[in-house]
């Protein structure tokens, strides 16, 4: 909230338009019926129909495959550093919509309209899109593999700290991005400071 001439103003919520949140609670605490919902809107956009980014295909990390679900959406709905051990991480499954909206979003960024900050960032050597609200209270990754691209992982940013190194991350692109280039097209990029 903001004050202007003693009146109080509601500051304007960056995440307002991206899908509504699927909760445990509207599947009455079950965590089968939770996980069944979620994968059909991770199916709805990622399988059934894909994202658009701009000159680029958008593929998907299929393999491996478990209980019948893509590498992909079991990373984007769950954390931890070895693949085999990752939980499921209850805010990453109820943003399960978010990604798809966000890379949808990226055609915006190219007129000037768009409501996501995007960048590019190395790591481990690979080149990685970050896409973010302006509040950078949410991040979506992608794996830039040349011709195409792959949804690597999306998660909630809880730490301002975080917050902040993203702003200032985007902020060092926005300085180094070629006048009339696309934030994700080759040039310098931001080291990461730590791993996805």
């Amino acid at each position: 909230m903001s004050s202007s001439g003693g009146a109080l103003m509601a500051t304007p919520d960056p995440m307002a338009w991206l899908p509504a949140l699927i909760t445990l609670e509207q599947h009455c605490g079950d965590w089968p019926t939770f996980l069944n919902a979620i994968y059909t809107a991770f199916r709805r956009d990622f399988i059934t129909s894909k994202p658009t980014f701009p000159g680029k295909r958008v593929a998907l990390k299929r393999h491996p495959v478990r209980e019948g679900k893509e590498a992909t959406f079991w990373h984007m709905i769950s954390e931890g550093k070895a693949e085999d051990e990752r939980t499921p991480d209850f805010r990453r499954c109820e943003r399960i919509a978010w990604p798809r909206a966000m890379i949808d979003e990226l055609s915006a960024v190219l007129s000037g309209t768009g409501r996501v900050c995007c960048w590019v960032q190395l790591r481990k050597q690979a080149k990685r899109i970050l896409i973010a609200p302006s509040d950078f209270s949410y991040v979506v990754i992608l794996d830039d593999r040349g011709d195409y691209v792959l949804p690597w992982t999306a998660y909630s940013i809880t730490y301002s700290h975080q917050r902040d190194k993203l702003s200032r991350e985007w902020t060092d692109a926005q300085a180094r991005q070629k006048a009339g280039a696309a934030p994700w097209e080759d040039g310098p990029v931001t080291p990461a400071t730590h791993g996805s």
